[in-house]
């Protein structure tokens, strides 16, 4: 959260996550449900220590369906980054969807994490690149919620099951009600998700 040599972290309205050198992509971030933004500062300082700016975004109450749109903010103060991805965690993914359905032409990609739309979300249509990305010891985005609402995304998206994870590691706020036990270490997990989400970005341009 106080940055490095390589990335300066602001505390403004959102936390922001400024490479040195600048960037032309950026990432945001939507919490999940009652979860502290700060929870996925990891997250945001590896896309940004790879030259990736990222914000994470508050929310009312810490839960953003009570501001869906929140993305248009940031997207507004940073009118020189060419590329936007937008990246949800659980209830924030799917905000993230529905934000996406309708501002399409804002965003490059759509990154889930342990989350995907309701039907009023349905991006199936949609022009827009998906990463969709699942643990095998979820209690709450189950393997099996995932598969369901696989009708709502593109036939293109990449799905990836980071097996052994649970709900709790996609942030770093301990232990949920309802979640599985995971069989791989916070560490390991997110490294996985780190990774996956950098390739999706790198990807493209």
């Amino acid at each position: 959260m106080t940055g490095n040599e390589r990335v300066e972290v602001i505390h403004n309205k959102f936390i922001r996550f400024i490479p040195e050198q600048g960037s032309k992509k950026g990432l945001i971030i939507y919490p999940g449900a009652k979860v502290n933004p700060q929870s996925y500062a990891e997250i945001a300082l590896e896309a940004a220590e790879a030259g990736v700016f990222s914000a994470i975004v508050s929310m009312p109450l810490n839960l953003a369906v009570f501001s869906p749109d929140k993305a248009a903010e940031v997207i507004a103060e940073y009118p020189e980054i060419d590329e936007w991805y937008l990246a949800g965690h659980s209830l924030g993914g799917a905000m993230a969807c529905q934000y996406v359905k309708a501002h399409p032409e804002t965003i490059t990609g759509l990154i889930l994490l342990a989350a995907y739309p309701a039907s009023a979300s349905d991006l199936s249509d949609m022009d827009v690149r998906v990463l969709s990305l699942y643990a095998s010891e979820d209690g709450l985005s189950t393997v099996e919620k995932i598969e369901v609402a696989k009708e709502y995304l593109p036939d293109d998206t990449e799905y990836v099951l980071i097996n052994g994870g649970n709900h709790a590691q996609f942030g770093d706020y301990g232990r949920q009600n309802g979640d599985g036990e995971a069989w791989i270490s916070p560490f390991e997990q997110m490294q996985r998700i780190e990774e996956k989400i950098l390739d999706f970005i790198n990807s493209k341009g």
